[in-house]
């Protein structure tokens, strides 16, 4: 009888083990404090940008905030004229001008930060220390160094390329089927288009993203901007900013 309970137990503690969650996002650049939060929740999180490249979305720019207040994007001029199908990918930057200028204006913008000097090194090579082109490298790479200043632990990995007739359900499970994923986090905007029935089906559950009940930090705008980059948290709190990606 113990032996069996003991067996039990050790097979279901093999089958937790395996348990993987997954979510899967396009890259931004550096993104806002709850896109690392999705990355945090899960075990493997997938860079999907073998999919179409949008313009004045988030993929190539984001928020800061200057000492006034104010709101400021920075935003790295990229090639698309004759790409308006081109996949995320596939996009490059025009020139490399837009290191210095956007490493120049956050130094501005944050000088008078708390944590401007532990901060101010790890941004000056991850701009002027890269020559990167490729939009989804250069978003990958600030994405995984911000990661370790959050001390975020996740796999990051990148998608593969799909069968032209995959719908953007079928894209979703060939990832989660290719790193054995049985749970996937989606934020609340696939609602409109995820068949939770396709992933059940499949034997995935689904779970749901919240971006909301986040706590207000040191910022030097009001009223307080939530959406903003991770580098604002940064500044202000330095490795502390890991704490303010917890709900209240």
């Amino acid at each position: 009888m113990e032996m069996a309970l003991a067996s039990l137990v050790l097979a279901l503690l093999s089958w937790s083990d395996e348990l993987k969650k997954l979510a899967i996002s396009q890259s931004d650049y550096i993104p806002w404090k709850g896109y690392f939060d999705l990355i945090r929740q899960v075990d493997i999180f997938v860079l999907f940008d073998s999919v179409q490249y949008t313009r004045r979305d988030w993929r190539n720019r984001n928020k800061i905030v200057e000492p006034n207040g104010n709101l400021i994007w920075l935003s790295i001029p990229v090639q698309t004229k004759g790409k308006y199908l081109a996949n995320i990918n596939e996009i490059e930057t025009v020139d490399q001008g837009w290191r210095k200028q956007h490493f120049e204006t956050i130094r501005n913008c944050y000088r008078q930060a708390p944590y401007y000097q532990a901060m101010i090194d790890i941004f000056e090579e991850l701009y002027l220390l890269r020559s990167e082109t490729s939009l989804s490298a250069i978003n990958r790479h600030f994405i995984e160094r911000i990661c370790g200043l959050l001390n975020i632990k996740t796999k990051i990995e990148i998608g593969q390329s799909y069968p032209e007739e995959a719908d953007a359900n079928d894209k979703l499970l060939i990832e989660c089927k290719r790193f054995g994923a049985n749970s996937y986090m989606s934020g609340p905007s696939a609602a409109a288009y995820l068949d939770r029935d396709k992933f059940n089906r499949q034997g995935i559950d689904i779970e749901w993203m919240s971006y909301t009940g986040y706590p207000e930090y040191n910022q030097s705008r009001v009223p307080f901007e939530h959406q903003v980059s991770i580098v604002d948290l940064l500044f202000n709190h330095g490795q502390d900013a890991q704490n303010y990606l917890n709900k209240l």
